[in-house]
């Protein structure tokens, strides 16, 4: 992380607190990615109920994302991660008060609201201090973060419920929250750097929506949103089910360091290959991962889809925000990045009640296979859609060809 050595004590000391922040606000979060589901099966859930309960929490990023987008642009990215931390730290007690279905529901929609405000501001006030030059590299060591924490906090979660009590465990996930909540009132929040607008910076939601610069990148956040919600929802369940010797919380902690690895690449090179060519990738190893446990017969099968998910996790979400960054100016930052990740956030909401579904019908195996089949969607409107024309897009998509949409061109 040479990078950093060049930028002044208070950026360094800002990037600092902000990492610290996000790794425990994620470890908050990922403490109850294989717990949750255990323990609403525990109160009596039925596997579409805990499909709907755990996908709930993409009903309050739905909700409110776009509201907390322009509200990062008008009242700064701090107020955004406040909000984040504050939610983090009051949701887990709502598990403890009731068992309730319809208000446990509640509960995961208000703790949605968490990601989706500390997710906006965290990564445009990355994208706000990164030189655009190194923009690529910078935003990927920050967002090692999330891997970080999605190592941490499943490993703890999972060992919290396996030797002590769910209350215990809820706790913990309430504690993380609040200390980062503590981080992020020393962040400095600097002032915009305002630039001249493009043709629909003060366009609504609908119309910025339909701009080619943002209309496909949210599309593909969608589909792969399904990917990842059916993994995170079900993959605990589907080893549990299949009696196999292996921790649901060892395949979101190995997921994790492959994620980790992965970004620690991949953010410096997109600055010098394009971003495209890292998305491509990252949808690819999706797709593997799907088919892997689509066919899953033993650890191995799990180890290497929890490889290559974290290798997908690593580049596809990362890059997409950063190619984002890349088309937009800063006063408009928040709402493009908004707009572009409530594709991700429809497509977690969608994943888990339909998905679970099937599931109920055909069992954890067939709903990977439909998994992968619709994350090869993703793969060829990428390859089709991602420039102005198809020629363009899919010398973009492999690398060989800049963003025709990027304001400052790589």
């Amino acid at each position: 992380m040479k990078v950093f050595n060049t930028f002044d004590t208070e950026l360094r000391y800002n990037l600092l607190i902000l990492f610290t922040a996000g790794l425990l606000f994620w470890s908050s979060v990922a403490s109850l990615l294989p717990t949750l589901p255990l323990y609403l099966e525990y109160v009596g859930a039925t596997k579409q109920q805990i499909g709907i309960i755990t996908g709930s929490f993409a009903v309050g990023l739905l909700l409110t994302r776009p509201m907390l987008g322009r509200l990062a642009d008008e009242r700064g990215r701090k107020f955004l991660l406040l909000i984040g931390t504050i939610v983090a730290a009051i949701a887990p007690f709502g598990y403890l008060a009731t068992q309730a279905i319809g208000l446990l529901i509640l509960v995961r929609i208000f703790h949605g609201v968490s990601i989706a405000a500390f997710t906006t501001g965290y990564s445009a006030l990355i994208a706000d201090l990164a030189p655009a030059q190194k923009r690529g590299e910078v935003i990927s060591y920050m967002s090692l973060a999330t891997p970080l924490g999605l190592a941490i906090g499943p490993a703890l979660g999972g060992f919290l419920q396996a030797t002590t009590t769910y209350g215990v465990l809820f706790l913990f996930s309430a504690e993380l929250g609040f200390v980062a909540l503590l981080a992020i009132v020393q962040v400095t929040n600097p002032p915009l750097q305002r630039q001249e607008p493009t043709p629909d910076n003060d366009r609504k939601f609908w119309q910025i929506l339909s701009s080619p610069r943002v209309r496909v990148p949210t599309l593909i956040m969608l589909l792969v949103g399904l990917s990842v919600g059916t993994v995170h929802t079900f993959v605990s369940l589907f080893i549990k089910s299949t009696q196999i010797e292996f921790n649901g919380g060892l395949f979101f902690t190995v997921g994790a360091i492959s994620s980790f690895t992965t970004r620690v690449f991949a953010g410096k090179a997109s600055d010098r290959f394009g971003r495209g060519l890292f998305i491509t990738f990252g949808i690819i190893c999706y797709i593997l991962a799907l088919l892997l446990l689509w066919q899953a017969n033993g650890v191995g099968s799990f180890v290497l889809a929890a490889i290559f998910e974290g290798s997908g996790s690593g580049t596809v979400i990362s890059m997409i925000v950063t190619m984002m960054a890349d088309r937009s100016l800063p006063q408009e930052r928040g709402r493009i990045f908004a707009i572009c990740v409530t594709g991700f956030d429809l497509g977690i909401a969608i994943a888990a009640p339909v998905l679970g579904s099937i599931a109920e019908q055909v069992g954890y195996c067939s709903m990977f296979g439909y998994g992968a089949a619709i994350t090869f969607v993703a793969l060829v409107i990428f390859f089709t859609k991602s420039s102005k024309d198809l020629s363009q897009s899919l010398r973009f998509a492999l690398g060989r060809a800049p963003d025709t949409y990027a304001l400052n061109k790589l």
